[in-house]
Formats: C-alpha cells, structure tokens, sequence
C-alpha cells in the first residue's frame, strides 16, 4: 500500500514539472498554444481546478466553485502560473492528510455511477488527481517540445 508522503511525492514531482515548463517558456510562450491544443498557463490552470474539485469538494465535500472551461482558456504570467501551481499544490496535501482512502468520497459528483473506478473510495478519487496530473503534464511537454522547436528528427 502506498504511504501519504509516497502519493504526494509523485503529485509533487509532476507539479514541479508544470512549474518548471512554465518558467522555461517564460511570459512570452506561457499563452501559446498549438492548433486546437492548450496552453501551459491553461493545463496549470486546469490541473490546479482538477486538485480542488476532486480533492476537496469530491472527497471532502468542501464545494470549490469551478469552471472548467475558463480554465483552459485561462492566461497570466510565469508568476501567476506558478502562485496558482503554489497555491493548489498547498491544498492537495491539506487534501491528501484528510482523506480516508477507504472510505466513500464524502460529495460524488451527481449523474456519476458510485461504483465507477476512481469515485468508489478517496483513495480511488486520489489516484484519479494523479492521473490528470500525470496525463496533462505530458501533453505540456510536447507542447513544450513543439513551442522550443525540441521535435526530434525522424
């Protein structure tokens, strides 16, 4: 079984990777986006919304208003996305010390079957937030690669 500190150690390096992306893009590349795809202010808005609506409000019933629509639309600097990054990073692990993996998520989102993997347990409903971090954070880095000009040759 994986330990608190061992879950948040892996949310915690993929969050260093959004900031990391961020400041390497910097204010001038933070917005861009490729043809239909997000930007990486975007995806750090978004994944910061995917922490607090499923950990907090999801798991806690600590309802976090949200729209997650703006959030891929979402734009700032280097240092709101890393502020944001902050900010959401401080309430995933207030999140994750309250938990009760075993236990039913205290608030499932409504027109959503129960017994549906991620949403049976809060710890099922951690492992979903570690999957959009993980998901996201590797469409960021292809974004990356493609806006730095990194493609590797064929």
């Amino acid at each position: 079984m994986i330990t608190t500190d061992e879950f948040l150690g892996y949310c915690d390096t993929a969050l260093d990777g959004y900031a990391a992306i961020c400041r390497e893009l910097g204010d001038d590349l933070v917005n861009a986006r490729l043809d239909g795809g997000n930007s990486a202010f975007g995806l750090a808005t978004h994944v910061v919304g995917v922490m607090a609506r499923w950990g907090r409000t999801v798991n806690r019933g600590i309802v976090v208003p949200r729209d997650r629509d703006a959030e891929f639309t979402a734009t700032g600097t280097v240092a709101e996305a890393l502020a944001l990054l902050g900010a959401g990073r401080a309430a995933l692990h207030e999140d994750v010390a309250a938990a009760v993996p075993a236990d039913a998520p205290a608030n499932p989102p409504p027109g959503r079957d129960r017994d549906e993997p991620g949403l049976r347990t809060q710890g099922g409903v951690l492992l979903h937030v570690y999957e959009e971090l993980a998901q996201h954070l590797g469409q960021l880095e292809v974004t990356r690669d493609v806006l730095l000009g990194r493609v590797p040759p064929r």
